[in-house]
């Protein structure tokens, strides 16, 4: 996005400062990364970021430390799973590709038409249902207060991991939290 900010003539942020920016689509990262007052040059720098952020993919996206180990165990436990982002859908299949090819989803998604951002539930039921599981029996595994949010509207679990973007919020919610990978499959075994 600094790169699309800077074309386009308008201040730059500290990385740092993504953490509060991400979370919601692509269209509310813009929002809150351009000046106000500055919304009709919003669909041109959104071009930009889009064009650039396709261009380098996967980037500088890695696993967590200890996530490999902890989708083996899902793996051999059995568990159906899936990815749901507010990154557009191309994207988030490029980087599932690139990163999670070892393992077996039943369904990556990102944010398509007709199918609402997060926390609207629409996207977590669609998943729940290619799991072939009731939402009741589904724990959506999160690092943001949208996922929070979002589990609890669709009627899933609310996990939440606290070594992703935005972890205090994540540990105000008042769910479920683990501190490490490993930690999610003995969460798991606690959910009926």
């Amino acid at each position: 996005m600094n790169q699309a900010l800077e074309g386009h003539g308008f201040p730059v942020h500290p990385v740092d400062a993504y953490r509060s920016f991400i979370g919601e689509g692509v269209r509310k990262l813009a929002e809150r990364a351009m000046p106000p007052g500055t919304e009709e040059a919003r669909p041109a720098v959104l071009s930009a970021y889009e064009a650039e952020y396709v261009r380098q993919l996967p980037g500088t996206s890695r696993l967590y430390p200890g996530i490999p180990a902890l989708l083996d165990g899902l793996s051999r436990a059995g568990y159906p799973m899936a990815v749901l982002s507010n990154k557009p859908d191309a994207p988030t299949r490029r980087i599932a590709d690139a990163l999670l090819s070892a393992w077996s989803f039943r369904a990556v998604a990102g944010e398509r038409p007709g199918i609402p951002r997060k926390p609207d539930p629409v996207g977590a039921l669609e998943l729940a249902r290619a799991l072939e599981r009731l939402p009741g029996e589904v724990v959506l595994v999160g690092d943001t207060l949208i996922d929070v949010t979002t589990a609890r509207a669709a009627g899933m679990h609310p996990l939440g991991v606290l070594w992703g973007f935005r972890a205090e919020e994540v540990a105000a919610s008042g769910v479920p939290t683990v501190h490490r990978p490993e930690e999610v499959l003995a969460f798991l075994g606690t959910v009926p």
